[in-house]
């Protein structure tokens, strides 16, 4: 089982080049950031765990231009969105910038990827809420298509264009892994598209059935990581008995040296489980 973290980096925390260089110094294996482009004021959809959204959520910065950074100044790192809002991003444009990413970077993207919660923050950006699961999975198809083919077109629903030259084309091919987002219902997004599920952590009890249906479903081993997972080693210890291939630990955003502080005790947690 592989060990990273998951986190919210923002303009209050510590520095994505002081994040980066310090999990590659304790040999995390990747680092997973969320993102938001934005949250309503007047928002009335609820927020997923209950209670007030937190600030964090309204301040992370572009995971692109984050994980640039931290790819300039370390060198073994993944570095994946957990998770990149695919319905409110355009696909030629997200394509040619995780193209990019996976180029400087020398082949270390993970793309994780969901459909998003917050119905007012989609809205602005165009999207029906109602429609963007279907939204979601034209749009990764077309950028497959703007990945691996000379000339790219492509004809949906929601997506149209007619051959187009789009470069640079990813280092790793056919093009870097997809990790799908969510719950049970997107499974078959995990199924039809993605090279991996990217499971939030519950409970390594409610998880582990909920592994055995995606692969029923799928008809393959499919792999998966868990994010958010606290720092319980009764968790880690449940998580690793399931087979998952990945824990991303959450980190809270903190200051730089509370976060290193935060990352030694998650070290030490670490090798209790090799």
């Amino acid at each position: 089982m592989k060990f990273g973290v998951s986190t919210f980096i923002t303009d209050q925390g510590i520095s994505p080049t002081a994040l980066g260089a310090a999990l590659e110094e304790r040999e995390f294996d990747a680092l997973f950031i969320a993102e938001h482009s934005h949250i309503p004021v007047d928002r009335k959809t609820p927020y997923p765990a209950g209670g007030e959204l937190p600030e964090m959520y309204y301040r992370t910065l572009d995971p692109f231009v984050a994980l640039t950074a931290i790819g300039v100044v370390t060198e073994r790192l993944l570095l994946g969105t957990g998770i990149a809002l695919i319905p409110q991003r355009d696909p030629i444009i997200m394509a040619k910038e995780v193209a990019s990413l996976d180029l400087v970077s020398g082949g270390r993207v993970i793309l994780g990827v969901g459909i998003g919660w917050n119905r007012e923050e989609m809205m602005n950006h165009g999207t029906d809420p109602a429609t963007r699961g279907r939204l979601t999975d034209e749009r990764l198809l077309a950028m497959r298509e703007l990945w691996t083919e000379e000339k790219a077109e492509f004809h949906g629903e929601f997506v149209d264009f007619d051959p187009v030259f789009a470069w640079p084309k990813p280092v790793q091919r056919p093009h870097p892994p997809i990790y799908v987002g969510g719950g049970e219902g997107a499974f078959r997004r995990v199924a039809r598209l993605g090279d991996a599920w990217l499971a939030l952590s519950t409970s390594p009890q409610e998880i582990g059935p909920q592994i055995e249906r995606l692969r029923a479903l799928a008809d393959r081993e499919v792999p998966v990581a868990v994010y958010a997972v606290p720092d319980d080693p009764e968790q880690v210890e449940g998580y690793g008995r399931l087979g998952v291939e990945r824990l991303l630990f959450y980190v809270p955003t903190m200051p730089e040296r509370e976060t290193l502080e935060y990352l030694d005790r998650l070290v030490e947690l670490r090798a209790r489980f090799g």
